[in-house]
C-alpha cells in the first residue's frame, strides 16, 4: 500500500446540512488550509453522480493537499482518484473493497467494538475510525464509549486509528494518549464561523499533545 497516512492526522467528515451548502466546498478548502490532513465525504443520501461531482470539486479546491476518502462508494473513490474508501460496519466487506480499489488505495472501516476492529484488520483494513468517543450532534442518543475503546483496540490491532465523536481541542489529547493516530471532526470545523481557524486550533492542539507523548511503534499500513 503506497499511500502514507500522516500522524497525527486531522480528518474532516463532511455534512452539507451544516451551514450554507453552496459554500461547503470553499469551507472545506479553508479547513484544509488550516491543517486538515484528510477529508471524508460522507453524504449518505447523495446519488453517485452528484457524489462524484462533489468529490471532483473538493479535489480541485484543495489542490491535493489532503487525502480524500469516499464514504461507502468504492466505485466513486476509484472514478475520482480518491485515496480510498471509508466503510461503515454494515458496508462492503473490506476484502471486496480491496478487490475493487486494488492494493494502492486505502480501505478504512468504522468500528464500535474490539471484535469489529479485529475482524476489519484481519480482512485487510488500512485504518480504523473508532467511535463514539463523546456525545455528538450527528449521532444523538448514541452511547459515548470514550477513549477506553481505543486503548483496548490498540492492544489487539496495529493499524492507524482515528477517534470520532464530539472531539474538540479540550478532549482530543485523551484520544491520542489512548493510542489513536488522529481524530475526526464534523461540526467543530464545518459548524464554525471560520473553518480555517477552527482547523488550525485543532491541529495545533493535536501537535502539542503528540509532542508530549512517548514514541510509539509505527502502525502497520496495508
Amino acid at each position: 500500500m503506497s499511500i502514507a497516512i500522516p500522524q497525527p492526522l486531522l480528518c474532516l467528515v463532511t455534512d452539507r446540512t451544516l451551514g450554507d451548502e453552496a459554500a461547503m466546498v470553499d469551507r472545506i478548502a479553508a479547513a484544509v488550509a488550516g491543517g486538515v490532513d484528510m477529508v471524508q465525504i460522507r453524504e449518505k443520501d447523495m446519488p453517485g453522480g452528484l457524489l462524484l461531482e462533489l468529490a471532483d470539486e473538493i479535489n480541485s479546491a484543495t489542490g491535493g493537499r489532503s487525502l480524500l476518502m469516499i464514504n461507502e462508494r468504492a466505485d466513486v473513490a476509484l472514478a475520482t482518484g480518491a485515496a480510498g474508501v471509508q466503510l461503515g460496519e454494515e458496508g462492503l466487506p473490506v476484502s471486496t473493497a480491496k478487490q475493487i480499489l486494488g492494493p494502492d488505495r486505502l480501505v478504512g472501516r468504522s468500528v464500535h467494538s474490539i471484535e469489529g476492529a479485529v475482524e476489519a484488520v484481519d480482512h485487510g483494513a488500512d485504518l480504523l475510525v473508532v467511535g463514539t468517543m463523546y456525545e455528538t450532534r450527528s449521532h444523538p442518543g448514541a452511547a459515548a464509549i470514550g477513549p477506553s475503546l481505543v486503548r483496548e483496540i490498540a492492544k489487539r490491532c496495529n493499524v492507524p486509528m482515528i477517534g470520532i465523536g464530539g472531539i474538540n481541542p479540550g478532549n482530543l489529547g485523551e484520544v491520542l494518549h489512548a493510542g489513536a493516530s488522529g481524530v475526526a471532526v464534523i461540526s467543530n470545523i464545518l459548524g464554525a464561523e471560520d473553518p480555517e481557524e477552527a482547523a488550525r486550533g485543532l491541529k495545533q492542539a493535536m501537535l502539542a499533545e503528540w509532542a508530549s507523548m512517548p514514541a510509539r511503534p509505527e502502525p502497520v499500513q496495508g
